[in-house]
């Protein structure tokens, strides 16, 4: 499900921030939700496809803004807010949420 749903949304996005990518991999991940590489590729954790909507896309956003900032700066965050204006709030979700996300994979629910 995740193959078929992110693609189509990282396009989406770099569009508008006016990046490229590079692949695009989902994997089941305990402590990270997602990263981009120097080369532009972008990985992504199975369990954000159980978080709301919004996180997901924030997580998107985060990382294609990696490809103008490969950093954490301000211009970094005045980036993705341009794009997502509500970032905080989903981050704050994902680092309320995140863990219990986790522990229901470690237990195998869904």
């Amino acid at each position: 499900k995740a193959l078929k749903e992110i693609p189509p949304i990282v396009k989406y996005y770099a569009e508008i921030i006016g990046v490229s990518y590079g692949r695009i991999t989902v994997r089941n991940q305990t402590t990270k939700w997602g990263s981009c590489t120097a080369k532009g590729n972008l990985n992504f954790n199975c369990l954000l496809m159980l978080a709301p909507r919004e996180v997901l896309e924030s997580v998107i956003v985060h990382e294609l803004c990696h490809r103008k900032y490969m950093d954490h700066s301000k211009r970094f965050y005045d980036e993705i807010l341009k794009v997502f204006p509500d970032y905080h709030k989903w981050d704050k979700w994902l680092k309320d949420n995140g863990g219990i996300l986790i522990n229901r994979m470690r237990r195998g629910l869904s």
